[in-house]
């Protein structure tokens, strides 16, 4: 049973809900080491709504291409089922390229709706929603510190060693965190390709939930 209260959560797209229900089941493959790095997050969210201030949350990773944009829109659809207020999430890299449409596939097949502006872009805009009632995620690549991501008192969360390495100061943030995850790409061409993407969605996401379910901090 989740420890915060189900009337906050907003109405998801079913395959969707589905999906978080089960990653939200699996929450004891969580290592304790990772559960240590989420509690950093967690404080950063609860002193943010203590104060009344919104919680922005930084995903980075070097090309912003696969694991940083998984953690964003995960950890926002997170926020939403567990009714976490202020919550805001964003992706950038240490340098911009586009959003895997590998990663874009696995989104999809947990049942989130992404749609791309303009297919032909070198690094479209995707919509991403996962309710009918909620606004969408617009989600491309860019810099870590590019518009419209947060310029000041935001969560820096390291989701590659690679970039936590070669940003050593992420400007104007309040908190700075490593939760790295193994890359996908290492994965691409080859027969078990989908599978890894699908395995990398699906630990971000249960990470993200596990993140997220805890009682909402109040001024």
């Amino acid at each position: 049973m989740s420890s915060v209260d189900r009337d906050r959560r907003v109405e998801l797209f079913p395959e969707v809900l589905q999906y978080l229900q089960a990653r939200e089941r699996e929450s004891a493959l969580i290592p304790p080491e990772r559960r240590v790095e989420l509690r950093t997050i967690q404080d950063y969210i609860r002193s943010q709504q203590q104060l009344g201030r919104p919680a922005l949350l930084t995903f980075i990773c070097t090309h912003n291409s696969r694991r940083s944009h998984l953690s964003q829109i995960w950890a926002q659809v997170a926020a939403d089922y567990y009714g976490q207020p202020g919550v805001q999430t964003f992706s950038g890299g240490t340098e911009a390229t586009a959003l895997n449409p590998r990663a874009v596939v696995a989104l999809r097949a947990a049942g989130l709706q992404v749609e791309a502006d303009d297919s032909t872009s070198q690094n479209p805009h995707y919509q991403v929603r996962a309710s009918a009632t909620l606004p969408a995620q617009e989600c491309f690549s860019k810099v870590f510190n590019a518009p419209p991501n947060p310029q000041q008192g935001y969560c820096a969360v390291m989701t590659c060693s690679h970039a936590d390495e070669n940003c050593p100061v992420a400007m104007g943030c309040a908190v700075r965190v490593a939760v790295r995850y193994e890359d996908p790409k290492e994965a691409d061409g080859t027969p078990s390709e989908a599978m890894r993407y699908l395995e990398r969605s699906a630990q971000i996401c249960r990470e993200m939930m596990w993140l997220m379910n805890f009682p909402p901090g109040t001024p």
